[in-house]
Order: structure tokens, then C-alpha cells, then sequence
């Protein structure tokens, strides 16, 4: 079997994410003011529920605006991730959710550090297929042409 083909692709902050984070959000604010409205006096419930949906909603806008952006990068024999600010890193992905024109991979390091990393179809459309392809590729043996099959 051969390995996939080399591939380089742009990731980064995810639109998508950014809208589905939206969406929860307001749906949690749509509930906060449902129950408020429905409240014959609103309280301090009502006011820690406003206060959670805003801090919730702080903390997921920053969480996006803090997503790694980089490019990663299969060379045939093992992946790199190379972000758009620091040192280049060995590592390699898993497809955590497979959208068909996006995925959201787990990026665990060579070091250890673990990062979650969106690629999107319209990042580099012309890469797409490769990148796919690498990613769901399994890893060579490095076994010389013709050596025996290790023992299991």
C-alpha cells in the first residue's frame, strides 16, 4: 500500500465554529428572556442566569479568537505543524468530527501538548481532497522493500 501524497493546508479560526457558537448563544439569550418575561418578579435568578449567558458568550468569542492558525503539513512520512507565530512541531492529527468540508482534528505533538485544529474545504479548495487523504491515511512501517511482516 502506498502512503498518501504530500499535502500543505492552511487552518485557522473556523466561520462555521464562530457561527454555531453564535447560534448557542442565542439560544441560551432567547431562553434567559423567556424565563425572565415568564417570572411573575424577576430575581437574582433571573439576573445569574443574564450573567452566565454573558460570560458564557465572552468566554466562547475569546476561545475562537484564540483558535491556532498555521498551516499543516504531511510530507509522506509524517506530519508538521507550523503556526503562524513559533517553532515548527512533529505531531500528528485524528479526525475528531468529519463535516465533510471541514474537520475538526485533535492535534497531539511529539512534546505531549495537544491543540484542535479546523481545516475548512474553502481554505484551499484545490488541497482539499489531498489533505483528506493524508489524514485518513495510516502511517508507513518503515520497513525495508521486502522485509517480513513483524510478528504479532
Amino acid at each position: 500500500m502506498h502512503a498518501a501524497p504530500s499535502a500543505s493546508y492552511p487552518v485557522g479560526r473556523s466561520r462555521f465554529a464562530l457561527v454555531a457558537i453564535a447560534l448557542a448563544w442565542l439560544a441560551a439569550l432567547a431562553g434567559a428572556v423567556a424565563w425572565t418575561l415568564s417570572a411573575d418578579e424577576p430575581g437574582w435568578r433571573q439576573a445569574l442566569a443574564w450573567g452566565g449567558v454573558a460570560a458564557c458568550g465572552m468566554l466562547a468569542g475569546a476561545a475562537w479568537l484564540r483558535s491556532p492558525a498555521g498551516t499543516l503539513a504531511w510530507d509522506g512520512g509524517g506530519w508538521l505543524w507550523t503556526p503562524a507565530q513559533g517553532a515548527t512541531e512533529g505531531g500528528h492529527p485524528e479526525v475528531a468530527l468529519d463535516l465533510q468540508s471541514r474537520l475538526l482534528l485533535r492535534w497531539a505533538a511529539d512534546g505531549g501538548a495537544v491543540r484542535w485544529l479546523t481545516a475548512e474545504r474553502l481554505a484551499a479548495a484545490d488541497h482539499w481532497d489531498a489533505l483528506r487523504r493524508a489524514v485518513y491515511s495510516r502511517p508507513g512501517t518503515h520497513a525495508p522493500h521486502g522485509a517480513p511482516p513483524p510478528v504479532a
